[in-house]
């Protein structure tokens, strides 16, 4: 049985769209595309080989999806960790509008029964089912507590609008912090577990 993981990169507000250049998501008007590149170290890249190391398939939006059938193809190298697992391992595109995916090996899960879809998809995995950039399929699975673990690595900069991975009127959930990491660039690299509900509670007087 595999999890399901979902790895994202977030500024200190809370925004993770656009993170590696200008023209990869402009949509609502966003206007800071490319915001993680001037942070980009050795350390971000070792966690990010760690990860992918782990992958046995992709679950992806179809936004995140037409983004990366657009570059990783171009440049491709099976030795590298990255290109060489989202080239070859299987992909799934939660979409009701992607009819006729090109970039391979890939299965579209559409229709009502794709939370049923995921969940037999990540329990006959050997290794993790990754949810990579796909912010409202991030926020439809968190809201569904279908996410198994959360790799949240935190950018030093602000930028005051763009699309956030935790939406207003999400379910309250509690985790338990299981690494925890900062590289050079002073970017903080979180795991974490969900444990359920949150609590709430009042200090003693």
């Amino acid at each position: 049985m595999g999890k399901l993981t979902l790895t994202t990169f977030l500024t200190l507000d809370g925004v993770m769209q656009a993170p590696g250049g200008p023209e990869e998501d402009r949509s609502g008007g966003f206007e800071y595309g490319g915001w993680l590149v001037p942070f980009a170290d050795e350390g971000m890249g070792e966690f990010i080989t760690e990860v992918f190391g782990r992958t046995g398939a992709f679950l992806l939006g179809r936004r995140t999806y037409e983004i990366f059938a657009s570059y990783w193809p171009q440049h491709d190298d099976p030795a590298d960790p990255v290109a060489g697992k989202l080239n070859r391992l299987p992909k799934y595109v939660a979409s009701t509008t992607l009819k006729e995916p090109q970039w391979g090996p890939v299965t579209v899960l559409d229709g009502e029964q794709l939370q049923s879809e995921i969940v037999r998809v990540k329990d006959a995995l050997d290794g993790e089912l990754q949810v990579h950039g796909s912010g409202q399929l991030a926020q439809w699975l968190l809201a569904r507590d279908l996410v198994d673990e959360l790799n949240l690595l935190v950018f030093p900069v602000f930028l005051g609008g763009g699309r956030r991975l935790f939406p207003t009127g999400g379910l309250p959930t509690a985790f338990e912090l299981t690494g925890s990491r900062t590289t050079s660039s002073g970017t903080a690299i979180h795991t974490y577990r969900p444990t359920g509900r949150a609590a709430f509670g009042t200090f003693a007087d």
